[in-house]
């Protein structure tokens, strides 16, 4: 069935692909809140469906056969009551896939500060990103996220090294020796990938390594639909690893400070 997260995060023409088929009477589907932006109350509300897919009330009825449909969904804030976000979904004719094919406000392009204030010279091309995929440009969207992604590794794997735990840091620092003689992406985070810490492996996956195979994909082969998935993993990826980095640099400063902050009181006395 459609998902809040579909519903929230989606861009457009981006696919969501079911196992299963679909009810082939929209009265059937489930009308799921969905929590976004109100610019109204300029802050993150519920917003719940109020036009039951766009058809009738009467759910028996041909017009309301969800199969090789637009369905329209209208959604108001449940705070104030006034604003409202529209979504407009094709429902494919074997009743197994869905995607976005158009929505008011657009599809909102957010970048968390922290990644901002690290890609620097490289926010123009995140944007232009983010702006591709948006509008479901996939071979775009994964070209700009992986020029980023091989712009910054260098700088990447260096600030990665403070976090190596003391065991690994040797055989760490042998691995970057051996990246700086290479110019290919996929081969400095081949020769890294095994030794991240465990910060960076969530779950125990390997972050790199999911990014270095995401990259070895390449862009001549693969559909703006392949792409398009591939853009939105290769973009996670990269921003949970810099807002990780930063997140631990971070924390260790503080931790530093303030060790450092009372071990001078107790010196003091």
């Amino acid at each position: 069935m459609i998902t809040k997260k579909f519903i929230e995060e989606y861009s457009l023409f981006r696919k969501l692909k079911f196992n299963q088929t679909l009810p082939d009477n929209l009265g059937n589907w489930d009308q799921i809140p969905i929590n976004m932006n109100c610019h109204k109350c300029s802050s993150v509300q519920t917003f719940n469906l109020i036009n039951r897919y766009g058809y009738n009330s009467n759910y028996n009825t041909p017009d309301n056969n969800a199969a090789d449909k637009v369905a329209s969904l209208k959604y108001k804030c449940q705070s104030c009551k006034i604003f409202e976000r529209h979504f407009y979904i094709y429902i494919n004719p074997e009743l197994n896939e869905i995607y976005k094919i158009g929505q008011y406000p657009e599809w909102e392009i957010k970048i968390d500060k922290g990644l901002e204030k690290t890609l620097h010279k490289h926010l123009g091309n995140f944007r232009k990103g983010l702006v591709c995929e948006s509008q479901g440009y996939g071979i775009g969207a994964f070209s700009y996220y992986r020029r980023i992604t091989e712009d910054i590794i260098d700088e990447l794997l260096d600030s990665i090294e403070d976090l190596i735990d003391e065991e690994n840091k040797a055989q760490y620092q042998e691995a970057l020796e051996k990246t700086k003689q290479t110019r290919v992406t996929q081969e400095k985070i081949s020769l890294i990938k095994d030794l991240l810490p465990s910060i960076l492996k969530p779950g125990g996956m390997n972050t790199l390594g999911v990014l270095h195979s995401e990259l070895s994909g390449g862009l001549h082969s693969e559909s703006d639909e392949v792409c398009l998935e591939k853009a939105n993993h290769v973009k996670n990826i990269l921003t949970f690893l810099i807002n990780q980095v930063l997140k631990s640099k971070e924390d260790a400063k503080n931790f530093t400070e303030s060790m450092k902050f009372l071990l001078d009181k107790k010196s003091i006395k």
